[in-house]
């Protein structure tokens, strides 16, 4: 049981490392109740690979849930064997072709990093903190109790 927490004790930055762990935190952050930290360590930990070369954007797709459009685009990227979907800047639209809709059938590897190694090696490469909004405790309020057909407000 021991050996099976402790299969990845020391991971290093790689790429394939980092993909793996940004796969890992974009499928979490899917389902988390406060998506915006994880959605925001990918982000960042895509955009360091880009500058840093380790990841190209390839092109752009239809977006397959558009906000508040008929249509919505986001750059295809593609990190070691694992491919993304960021937001688009107004550059990527001149600078990328179009490629259409998304193919259903291309799928990702399957990754075996947990939520907390994953974000562990993606904060330390991005250098990101995690405010957690958990630990912070309010004080502790007496309940008020009303005489019958009294109001509340």
């Amino acid at each position: 049981m021991k050996s099976e927490r402790n299969e990845h004790p020391h991971l290093h930055p790689t790429v394939e490392n980092l993909s793996q762990a940004i796969f890992t935190v974009n499928r979490h952050a899917k389902t988390a109740p406060n998506p915006k930290f994880l959605y925001k360590l990918k982000q960042d930990a895509l955009q360091k690979l880009i500058t840093e070369g380790k990841a190209k954007k390839v092109g752009l797709h239809f977006s397959g849930n558009p906000k508040y459009s008929q249509q919505q685009s986001d750059v295809l990227v593609e990190c070691g064997e694992y491919s993304f979907h960021l937001p688009p800047s107004k550059a990527d639209f001149g600078n990328l072709p179009h490629l259409g809709r998304l193919n259903e059938y291309v799928r990702n590897p399957r990754a075996s990093l947990s939520l907390n190694q994953a974000k562990k090696l993606l904060m330390t490469y991005t250098g990101l903190k995690e405010d957690n909004p958990m630990n912070k405790k309010r004080p502790y309020e007496k309940p008020v109790f009303k005489k019958l057909g009294e109001s509340y407000f």
